[in-house]
C-alpha cells in the first residue's frame, strides 16, 4: 500500500516534470515573492491540481495538512509583532480548514478539531486554540487580504479535489463573486469597460511574467517595455517595430522605451523551442484563471489546424525549408503556422503555436501539438481540415483514446459512392472503412456523407465524405471549427508587421498575436460571468478594448 510520503513524492516528481508548471513561483518570475499572497495562491492551484489525481489522495484534509508551505513568507501579513503560541503557517491550514467546510464561527471549528487528535497533529498543534483566540486571529492578526487567499485557497481545493472526483464538504462556487443584481439591465458598454479594466490587469500580470528576455543584470530599459512594444504594435493594424517604436515613446508612460531596432535583436535572440515554452507557459497561467469558472469545465474539444501568413513575395533563397508553399495548389510561397485551440462551447484559447517547414509530416506537426495541449486540459475529440486526412494521423488519435472529425478528400471510390446516393436521392449514408497503415496493419474508421443543403453544384460534388472514430452524432461538433478560421483572422490582426525573414522573429510576432487574441477571449469570459453569471460564445468586450486596456491600465502595456 502506498504511504503518504511515497504518494507526496510521487505528486512533486510530477510536477517537476512538468515543462508548463512553475512551483515553487517564488524564484520563477520576478512578478512574485515570498510575501505574495498571489505566489501562494499559484502554488495551491498548482500542487492541488495534480495532488488530487493520485489514487490514494481522496481527502482534501490531508491535502490541507500536506500543503508545503515552508517557502512562504507568513510574517509580512501577521499584524501582531510579537512571536504567538500559534504559529501562522499552523493557523493559515486551520482557517482553510474552516473555509472548507463553510462553517460560519470558529465554535464549529474547535468542536471539530477536539474530536480529532490525529488531525491536530498532523496540522502541528500541540494544544487546540479555543473560540476566542481563533477569532482575534482571524479578525486582528490576519491582514484582509491574506484572509482573502485563505478563502481563495479553499474554493480552489474544493474545484480541484471534485474535478477529480473526490468528495468534498460542500459545493464550491465555480463562478466570480458577482456585484450584478438580478434586477439590473443587461450590462451597457461602460460597465463591461469597468468591468474589463480591473480583469485585464490582473490576468496580464499574471500571464506576461512568462515572457522573459535573457539580457543580463543592470539593463536601463525594463524587460516589460518591450512586452509594452509588442503589445502596442498589436493596437494598430501593419505596424512595424520602427515605426511603432518612434509612436510609443511619446504613448508609453514609461521613461525609457526600446528602439525598433533593439526590439528585433532581442526577439530575433530567443529560440523557437523558447518562445514555444515561454507560450506554453503563459497560456497555463490564463487556463488557472478561467479554469475556475463552471463556464470553462465545457472544455474537451479541440481543433488543429494550419495557417498562412501574407504570399511572400521576395527572394526566398537560403529560406526555402521555411517559406514553403500555400496549403492550396498555387505557385505562392508563404511562412505556415499551426495552431491547437479550444473550441465549441468553452473559450476559443489558441493552446499551443508552432512553426511549420518543410519535410515536417502532417503526424509529426499533430502528435506534437496534443502532447502539449493534453498537459494543459482534458481532450475528448480532436477537429481537423482534410489536409490531416492521412490514416497514420488519425491512427495515432485512436491510439491516444481520442476521437476525431476530419473530412475526406474525395478519391475515385468516395465520387462514385456520392453518385449512387444522388441518383437515389439518399442524404445520409454511413460505411465502415479500413485504410492501410502498412505491414499488413490497418486503421478502422467509418465514413460519412452528408448532403449539403443548398449545394451549389447538382452533381456528386454535393457530397461532403467525413471520417470518425466515434458515433455519427459527433459529426455536428466539426461545425465548430469554423471559430479556428474565425479566430485566424483576429490573430492575423494582432501582428506586428514585418518584412524581415528571420523565421524566429516572425514566429514570435504569431505567437504573440496568439497570445493576445486568447487574454482578449479570457478577460471576455471572466468579464460575462461577473455580469451576468452566464458565457455567452459571442464576445460582449471587443478586441480593441482589451488591446487598449492592456496597454493603459497595466504594468505590460
Amino acid at each position: 500500500m502506498t504511504t503518504v510520503r511515497e504518494s507526496r513524492r510521487a505528486v512533486f516528481r510530477r510536477i517537476a516534470r512538468r515543462s508548463h508548471a512553475d512551483w515553487p513561483v517564488y524564484d520563477s518570475t520576478p512578478l512574485y515573492d515570498q510575501t505574495s499572497l498571489a505566489g501562494l495562491e499559484s502554488d495551491v492551484r498548482i500542487v492541488s491540481g495534480i495532488w488530487f489525481k493520485h489514487d490514494t489522495h481522496d481527502s482534501v484534509e490531508q491535502f490541507v495538512c500536506s500543503l508545503p508551505l515552508a517557502y512562504f513568507r507568513f510574517e509580512a501579513h501577521d499584524r501582531y509583532a510579537n512571536t504567538r503560541r500559534y504559529k501562522m503557517d499552523a493557523l493559515f491550514r486551520v482557517f482553510v480548514l474552516k473555509e472548507l467546510y463553510g462553517w460560519d464561527n470558529e465554535t464549529a471549528l474547535v468542536e471539530y478539531l477536539n474530536c480529532r487528535p490525529e488531525l491536530c497533529e498532523q496540522l502541528d498543534l500541540e494544544v487546540v486554540p479555543d473560540q476566542s483566540t481563533l477569532w482575534r486571529s482571524w479578525h486582528n492578526r490576519f491582514t484582509a487580504e491574506l484572509r482573502s487567499t485563505v478563502e481563495t485557497a479553499a474554493r480552489t481545493i474544493l474545484i480541484k479535489a471534485q474535478n477529480a472526483g473526490v468528495a468534498v464538504p460542500r459545493e464550491p462556487e465555480r463562478h466570480l463573486p458577482s456585484h450584478h443584481k438580478e434586477d439590473e439591465p443587461h450590462p451597457d458598454d461602460q460597465a463591461v469597460l469597468d468591468e474589463a479594466a480591473p480583469i485585464t490587469d490582473h490576468v496580464s500580470r499574471v500571464v506576461f511574467p512568462a515572457f522573459s528576455l535573457d539580457r543580463g543584470e543592470g539593463c536601463e530599459i525594463h524587460q516589460n517595455a518591450f512586452w509594452d512594444l509588442q503589445t502596442y504594435l498589436g493596437l494598430r493594424e501593419r505596424l512595424a517595430a520602427n515605426e511603432g517604436a518612434r509612436s510609443f515613446v511619446y504613448e508609453s508612460t514609461r521613461d525609457r522605451t526600446p528602439l525598433g531596432h533593439a526590439h528585433r535583436e532581442h526577439i530575433r535572440d530567443l529560440s523557437i523551442p523558447q518562445v514555444r515554452e515561454m507560450y506554453r507557459q503563459a497560456i497555463n497561467r490564463l487556463l488557472n484563471e478561467v479554469a475556475e469558472t463552471e463556464q470553462f469545465f465545457r472544455a474537451g474539444i479541440v481543433a488543429i489546424d494550419i495557417t498562412e501568413a501574407d504570399p511572400f513575395t521576395g527572394d526566398r533563397t537560403g529560406h526555402e525549408d521555411e517559406i514553403i508553399g500555400t496549403k492550396e495548389n498555387t505557385d505562392e510561397y508563404a511562412y505556415q503556422w499551426a495552431t491547437v485551440q479550444l473550441v465549441g462551447n468553452a473559450v476559443p484559447i489558441v493552446l499551443d503555436a508552432r512553426p511549420v517547414r518543410r519535410g515536417e509530416s502532417r503526424k509529426e506537426i499533430v502528435e506534437d501539438l496534443l502532447d502539449s495541449t493534453e498537459e494543459l486540459v482534458h481532450v475528448d475529440n480532436v477537429l481537423m481540415d482534410r489536409e490531416f486526412d492521412s490514416q497514420h494521423v488519425l491512427e495515432m488519435i485512436s491510439q491516444r483514446g481520442l476521437s476525431y472529425v476530419v473530412p475526406k478528400r474525395m478519391q475515385t471510390s468516395e465520387k462514385a459512392q456520392a453518385k449512387r446516393l444522388l441518383q437515389h436521392g439518399q442524404d445520409r449514408y454511413e460505411t465502415d472503412r479500413k485504410l492501410h497503415l502498412g505491414n499488413n496493419e490497418w486503421h478502422s474508421t467509418t465514413l460519412i456523407y452528408r448532403r449539403k443543403e443548398n449545394a451549389e453544384h447538382d452533381d456528386h460534388r454535393q457530397y461532403s465524405v467525413f471520417m470518425t472514430n466515434t458515433v455519427s452524432g459527433f459529426l455536428t461538433e466539426y461545425g465548430y471549427r469554423w471559430e479556428i478560421e474565425s479566430g485566424y483572422r483576429s490573430i492575423k490582426r494582432f501582428m506586428a508587421a514585418t518584412t524581415s525573414k528571420n523565421f524566429g522573429l516572425r514566429f514570435f510576432y504569431f505567437a504573440f498575436a496568439c497570445l493576445l487574441y486568447s487574454i482578449w477571449r479570457a478577460v471576455d469570459l471572466l468579464v460575462q460571468v461577473e455580469l451576468t453569471d452566464e458565457y455567452e460564445h459571442s464576445p460582449i468586450v471587443t478586441a480593441d478594448n482589451t488591446l487598449t486596456l492592456l496597454k493603459k491600465e497595466t504594468g505590460i502595456g
